[in-house]
């Protein structure tokens, strides 16, 4: 973690409050908590296949997730497809194939291809480049260049996942993030409108279908709460995105999520904000963010769980005892997580 973030992280948990003496929920706050805890692919089972690709989200499907996550960004022609940047440099060979395509900062930017020529694109693991070389972010998993993986889009994602639920009689649900709506909007594109457009078109309109829609944005989803959805006549389980940045610290403090309360329904926070970076396995320091959103009727579910040592915090024995802090010590609803068959069966042994 770099000095600015940690400055940014110690000042949220100091605005949040932590409370060592109490590691276990009361008994008011573990009535709030949902007696399923939900497991959601992070961009499906990225720990295993490159992210976002149609072959993660159907493994994520076969592992037991509750939901699988699509982060939505939205091409020249006006298609939602699924990636987690507005960039397409550090998943895909698009410098190779359109060298003379990036933007002034050397970015080659989904917004500025069709959906032709991104579908031309191939896919891999996430990578950076160190002295020219693509390196892979986390080295141990899908290795660079291997088997033919491609973007595609919302709709051909959520045909694929109400396909499963229809052959195989499950309920698995989608979790939806629209990305970085003010640049869109500022591209000349509206993603959130274009986003429910969709969901409406397959069915997800109200609150008790299998969806969460989140965002980091705060006033794009109050937009979308007190504008989009009632011209739409949409009713839709939304989520307040929290990062550790100081523009989120407002969202910390008991009046901060009583606000949030008047327009979502759960919040999906960085696990940093739900326990103090100075625990240890001996003291677990567990904000009252949780408690706060659980007595504001709201679900909590942090991001991102993942199995390697360097991923998870010093006072996490193993990927096991990680859920169990957060799922058992915190009282989280659910989880984002990069491996959903870790996590599914760590549920299913700890109802």
């Amino acid at each position: 973690m770099n000095c600015l973030k940690r400055i940014c992280l110690v000042a949220a948990l100091s605005a949040v409050g932590c409370d060592a003496s109490s590691n276990n929920l009361s008994s008011e706050d573990a009535a709030a908590v949902s007696a399923k805890k939900v497991v959601i692919a992070h961009r499906g089972a990225s720990g295993y296949l490159p992210e976002h690709t149609i072959a993660a989200k159907a493994m994520a499907y076969a592992q037991g997730a509750d939901y699988i996550e699509q982060d939505l960004v939205m091409t020249k022609d006006e298609k939602l497809v699924v990636l987690h940047d507005r960039h397409l440099d550090t998943v895909t060979n698009v410098a190779g194939l359109f060298p003379d395509r990036h933007r002034a900062d050397g970015r080659y930017y989904v917004i500025d291809f069709t959906l032709d020529e991104i579908r031309q694109l191939s896919v891999f693991e996430r990578f950076e480049m160190k002295e020219g070389v693509a390196t892979p972010v986390f080295k141990d998993r899908f290795p660079l260049g291997k088997s033919s993986f491609r973007v595609h889009t919302f709709s051909e994602e959520i045909e694929l996942i109400q396909g499963l639920n229809s052959s195989t009689g499950k309920s698995v649900g989608i979790y939806p993030e629209i990305k970085s709506p003010a640049f869109h909007r500022d591209e000349g594109k509206d993603i959130a409108a274009a986003t429910l457009s969709v969901l409406k078109q397959y069915g997800y309109d109200e609150k008790t279908d299998k969806i969460f829609l989140q965002c980091f944005d705060a006033s794009e989803l109050q937009r979308i709460h007190d504008e989009l959805m009632p011209e739409l006549h949409m009713d839709l389980p939304l989520v307040q995105l929290m990062g550790t940045e100081e523009e989120y610290r407002w969202m910390l403090s008991k009046n901060g999520v009583q606000h949030l309360a008047t327009y979502v329904d759960g919040i999906g926070p960085s696990a940093s904000l739900l326990i103090a970076p100075d625990s240890t396995v001996s003291e677990i320091k567990v904000t009252k963010l949780v408690a706060l959103a659980h007595a504001a009727g709201l679900q909590v579910h942090p991001y991102t769980f993942r199995r390697e040592r360097n991923q998870m915090p010093p006072f996490a024995k193993d990927y096991d005892d990680f859920l169990r802090i957060f799922f058992d010590q915190v009282g989280v609803d659910g989880v984002f997580t990069d491996f959903p068959d870790l996590t599914a069966r760590f549920v299913e042994a700890d109802q």
